[in-house]
């Protein structure tokens, strides 16, 4: 655990580092970032144990937004307090927000972008590699105890299988852990401050909607509306961007009209292959509402107001609530309902990993349906051999070879567009 001494060593400028190496490379999803936050933060320097991370990460998957932002920015407070936090979650969201602005602008210029997406799938495909180290990881640190590992099973048929809610599944997980849990002492932890946490609630609360506010007052009214829905939709995104893409589809083309489902198909596909985290979709689709409705002036102004009213709910979740982490898991209930998400959590990586994989390795992705049964089913006609043996590569560099992270996804990039076809000639 981070204790005073270290949080006092530790630097901003070092955090700025770190962190922001860590927003480059955060490709693949919550479960490759999970695991490159654990590989940078836990293993490579001792800023935060074991327990203290998987501890965070039960807290973070329990809340609303993307799982691993929150996770980055509590590492950063824990570190370094407020600034520390800022700094972490910021620069997690920075490159990836940068690159998605950059992508939407040109795609509003020119449409698709041909040379990007072959560009991205060779790293698409290490992030294949990426997602299943980084399940084998968490798998051997959270599933300790032989109803973790059927905690484990049951959560992945769940969502793999029946579809079920991750809330749903996350608040089973726990139920198990209370009732079967709570055996040992309660470990003495510092009681947090009632009077700063709402302090704080206080405060991000006014921050979230001053922009809204001012908005509203200069009669801004697709500005006001896009706020406003990604508003909602901050506090409605559990269990990642993938439980909330079909609402969000359906409300910014069917009942908002912002943007065509093509263009939503393609911004997923751009956010997929971008670092940081996929609810940078959003980005893409507030950019693409004002480009369509009146220019790159406004395209620019509700892209900045998509940005800060999906990302500032994420700091107030975890400025209020990180001080209360290690009162509440010093508890023996609820260490055990955190044991039992955690545990969970593995099932859910695992369908992640699963999902994203077929997406990578074929074109083409269905589903079929037999009563509650709901599965995915790749079309083995549609395989892209390419992305395969970009994956084998990637793998044979990154776990056998010993190659550093930035060095493989550099040359995955540059395999991607001579594998694309045309090669570098289309």
């Amino acid at each position: 655990m981070a204790d005073q001494t270290e949080r006092r060593q530790t630097s901003l400028a070092e955090i700025t580092r770190i962190f922001g190496r860590i927003g480059l490379l955060s490709f693949g999803g919550p479960a490759a970032q999970i695991a490159l936050m654990h590989r940078e933060l836990v293993e490579l320097r001792p800023w935060l144990d074991e327990r203290s991370y998987l501890r965070a990460l039960s807290f973070c998957m329990m809340l609303p937004g993307p799982e691993a932002m929150q996770l980055a920015t509590y590492c950063g407070w824990r570190l370094r307090g407020v600034p520390g936090g800022l700094i972490a979650g910021g620069l997690f969201v920075l490159p990836g927000a940068l690159v998605i602005l950059a992508l939407a602008a040109a795609y509003a210029a020119w449409g698709s972008v041909p040379l990007v997406q072959a560009l991205f799938l060779g790293v698409q495909a290490t992030v294949v590699v990426i997602v299943i180290e980084a399940l084998l990881k968490v798998a051997r640190r959270a599933l300790t105890r032989a109803d973790h590992w059927v905690l484990a099973a049951l959560s992945f048929l769940g969502i793999f299988v029946f579809q079920l809610p991750f809330p749903l599944i996350v608040g089973l997980a726990a139920l198990w852990g209370l009732v079967a849990g709570g055996h040992g002492e309660t470990e003495p932890a510092p009681p947090p401050r009632t009077a700063h946490t709402l302090r704080t609630v206080v405060l991000g609360l006014a921050a979230w909607g001053a922009p809204i506010l001012a908005l509203w007052a200069m009669n801004q009214t697709l500005l006001v509306q896009v706020a406003l829905f990604f508003s909602k939709l901050a506090v409605v995104t559990f269990g990642g961007a993938y439980a909330v893409l079909a609402y969000m589809t359906q409300e910014v083309v069917a009942e908002y009209g912002w943007i065509s489902t093509q263009e939503m198909i393609d911004g997923l596909g751009l956010a997929e292959t971008t670092p940081g985290p996929l609810i940078l979709v959003t980005l893409f689709v507030g950019f693409l509402a004002g480009a369509n409705a009146a220019g790159p002036g406004l395209a620019l102004a509700a892209g900045a107001i998509t940005l800060w009213v999906t990302f500032v709910p994420c700091f107030i979740w975890i400025f209020a609530g990180a001080p209360w982490i290690d009162g509440l898991t010093a508890r023996p209930r609820l260490r055990a309902a955190l044991a039992a998400i955690t545990a969970a959590v593995v099932g859910v990586i695992l369908n992640l990993s699963l999902w994203f994989a077929a997406h990578v390795f074929f074109r083409d992705v269905g589903e079929v349906t037999a009563g509650p049964l709901q599965l995915i089913a790749p079309d083995p006609a549609s395989l892209r051999w390419e992305a395969l043996a970009l994956a084998v590569v990637a793998g044979i560099l990154l776990l056998w070879r010993r190659w550093s992270l930035p060095a493989v996804l550099g040359l995955s990039a540059a395999l991607g567009i001579l594998f694309a076809p045309g090669g570098l000639t289309g």
